[in-house]
């Protein structure tokens, strides 16, 4: 392996509190080590800023809705193509890349280790192959269980409680699908949609035919995974995502977890006062005061930015709403017993007061909030745009000016909604960009040797210039560093890795097979024997990190 030496960067390591510091950092076989020898590759960062390995906590990159997705939209991949060379495969850009171009790409930028983040496990041999089909990068899925009939069984039956059945079968899951975590999506709602076209509305209302209530789901299943230890925490897509009005659901949705350790994803989609059918408002400084004074839940933001974007996500009823508001291409699909899925291309307009407000109210969550530990980076991928935005991302958090410009072209009735009509005065600072895009992402994953850079963990480094600019210098980092090798300089890629799979494993009762197997046989096409992911092809080798109960 190479040994590497950078030399006299300023290292912003927030997890172990390094803030700037003028230093060396030495790299060899694959870790970060104390000192390396004479023989070492210097790399000479005066001047430059020095940082882990990005880490994208929420995106969707891979399964059949990427690939229906990609199906969906020919005219943009059309335009950017990737071709082959010596050292590439060749693919397609556009807003959701080919598994090739999701690689380099990321890469690119700076990404060493990205979730897809819902994935249905009926599905995990074909997310598991477009995973493995993706370069430079380390990762891992989250499987949806919020609306799986199974899982619905056994909380009626332990009546919303944390059952040892119950518990045990989520460790199953994890097991037979090679999955890192476990997704929760409108819970219990996407199957109302699946029966009626509806929704189940709020998180009491019962799921009919079934029992059961989404405060139940969140309860039993959020306890059972918090009771395995898993690494990462139950990951909550809220019920009534982007109704108005849904922060009180939102609100009612953490105080359901509390107590327990859970993340909320997209928590724009999440924040919106007003009533239904009617507009929106802003009511983000409520989630932000409510996550203050509960450390034990986290967010990520799904900032929207303007412009062409893919929505894709399991909660089928939002995608036939937003059908309906654009009246083009749409996709929805049913997958059995577990999940549904709703694909819209869409484009955000600065000029559209919802849009706008979206906008807004992501911003707000960033800049409002005391604990950038707390609400991590996203734009959940591709639904509120491209994670190619992250640098004009960081450029808005990062740069006043920029940002007061950027508001003055926005709906101005939509800005008046939110507190960004203050004038808030609030600049990221480079550790403060080095928590919310690594340090707190592997935290929350359980990812112990990512996203910080002390002795021992993963050498995955990137090295920006230190540009005014902070769009152009996050754009293009002039070194990325994956597993200890130079995999990109000055834009451009010099080597090739696969990159790890990434999986977590939770011990269970092999005899909560005999309880699955005829609920199997009385809800699925596929045979209980037949369901598991077996194929050492897709499943090893991984990288497993055991739950800590």
């Amino acid at each position: 392996m190479t040994e590497i030496r950078i030399s006299g960067g300023a290292i912003h390591d927030p997890a172990n509190d390094v803030d700037g510091e003028i230093r060396d950092l030495c790299l060899k076989d694959g870790k970060v080590v104390a000192d390396v020898g004479p023989g070492a590759r210097r790399i000479d960062a005066r001047g430059m800023v020095v940082m882990p390995g990005g880490v994208d906590i929420h995106a969707h990159i891979a399964g059949p809705k990427a690939n229906l997705a990609r199906k969906l939209s020919p005219d943009s991949r059309r335009t950017d193509p990737l071709d082959r060379s010596e050292l590439l495969r060749s693919g397609t850009g556009g807003l959701v890349p080919s598994t090739f171009a999701t690689g380099y790409r990321y890469s690119l930028l700076g990404y060493t280790t990205v979730v897809e983040a819902a994935a249905p496990p009926l599905a995990a041999r074909h997310v598991l192959a477009e995973l493995r089909d993706t370069p430079m990068i380390d990762k891992a899925f989250l499987i949806l269980m919020g609306n799986n009939q199974v899982l619905f069984e056994l909380i009626r039956e332990s009546g919303g409680a944390v059952s040892p059945q119950l518990r045990d079968a989520v460790a199953w899951w994890l097991a037979a699908t090679g999955g890192y975590g476990v997704k929760l999506v409108n819970p219990g709602g996407v199957e109302v949609f699946k029966q009626s076209n509806g929704d189940v509305g709020g998180i009491d209302a019962e799921v009919p035919g079934y029992g059961v209530t989404p405060r139940q789901v969140l309860e039993a299943i959020g306890g059972a995974v918090h009771e395995l230890g898993l690494p990462h925490p139950v990951h909550v897509h809220a019920n009534d995502l982007g109704v108005p009005g849904n922060a009180t659901t939102t609100l009612q949705t953490m105080d359901a977890l509390s107590g327990r350790q859970a993340h909320l994803a997209h928590l724009q989609f999440h924040a919106y006062g007003g009533k239904p059918g009617g507009l929106p408002r802003s009511r983000a400084p409520e989630l932000l005061d409510y996550l203050a004074g509960h450390k034990e839940l986290t967010a990520d933001v799904g900032q929207v930015m303007f412009g062409d974007a893919m929505t894709m996500t399991a909660d089928g009823h939002v995608s036939a709403v937003l059908r309906d508001l654009d009246g083009g291409k749409w996709v929805n699909h049913d997958t059995e017993v577990e999940t549904g899925c709703g694909i819209v291309p869409f484009t955000y307009k600065s000029g559209n007061y919802v849009h706008a407000l979206q906008w807004g109210i992501g911003l707000e969550l960033f800049l409002l909030g005391d604990d950038p530990w707390q609400v991590m980076l996203s734009t959940d991928h591709p639904n509120g745009g491209s994670f190619m935005s992250y640098p004009k991302l960081i450029r808005l958090l990062m740069d006043r000016g920029f940002r007061d410009d950027q508001l003055g072209r926005a709906n101005q009735k939509a800005i008046k909604r939110t507190a960004l009509r203050d004038g808030i005065e609030r600049e990221y600072t480079l550790n403060e960009i080095a928590i919310i895009t690594r340090a707190a992402p592997a935290r929350r994953l359980g990812l112990r040797d990512k996203g910080q850079l002390g002795i021992g963990a993963d050498a995955d480094v990137t090295i920006y210039h230190d540009r005014a600019d902070r769009e152009e210098m996050f754009s293009t980092p002039r070194y990325v560093i994956k597993g200890g090798e130079l995999v990109v300089e000055e834009g451009d890629l010099r080597r090739v890795d696969d990159g790890l799979l990434l999986s977590s494993r939770a011990s269970f009762d092999a005899e909560i097979e005999r309880v699955l197997k005829p609920l199997f046989a009385d809800r699925y096409t596929v045979s209980f024997d037949h369901y598991p992911v077996r194929d050492p092809a897709l499943r090893e080798p991984a990288v497993t990190v055991e739950a800590s109960p």
